[in-house]
């Protein structure tokens, strides 16, 4: 299990961390979806979404360990349609320091703005749900849980 170590009240935020989250980035172009097993289980489903936002931000994608003090730790809850559109995005756990509260709204706009998101095949009509634990930095780069290279 990693550990994590949230920032304290505290901790003095520089300015610029702050307004780093006041615009949420355009993503890059789509790709093409990956065409997924039917049967794909949670974990190989979070791993595809995962690698769909790295792809879709790579410069806002955190490369090695996270810092020991990571600027927020939040969890997201998604639902997603099966044409891949995001028909609803929640927070489900909000980052625990108040100096990151404009955080939540970034992460929700990122989540939005990389949509559509790669589905099972033969999903039909239905709906999914994916949530997902966010390790953001202040400098406004990010990695979600299943793809962390964990913290130095």
């Amino acid at each position: 299990m990693m550990a994590l170590a949230l920032a304290s009240a505290a901790v003095t935020v520089p300015a610029r961390a702050s307004s780093v989250f006041a615009q949420v980035p355009p993503p890059r172009p789509a790709q093409a979806l990956p065409v997924l097993a039917p049967d794909i289980d949670v974990d190989a489903y979070r791993r595809e979404v995962g690698r769909h936002l790295y792809a879709a931000y790579p410069s806002r994608v955190f490369r090695g360990p996270m810092p020991q003090n990571l600027f927020a730790v939040l969890m997201t809850e998604a639902e997603i349609d099966a044409a891949g559109r995001v028909l609803r995005v929640s927070v489900v756990r909000p980052p625990a320091s108040s100096l990151a509260a404009a955080v939540p709204r970034w992460v929700v706009g990122v989540i939005e703005r990389a949509a559509p998101y790669p589905v099972p095949a033969g999903m039909g009509s239905g709906t999914l749900t994916w949530r997902e634990v966010w390790l953001v930095d202040r400098s406004g780069r990010f990695q979600v849980q299943l793809l962390s290279q964990g913290q130095r």
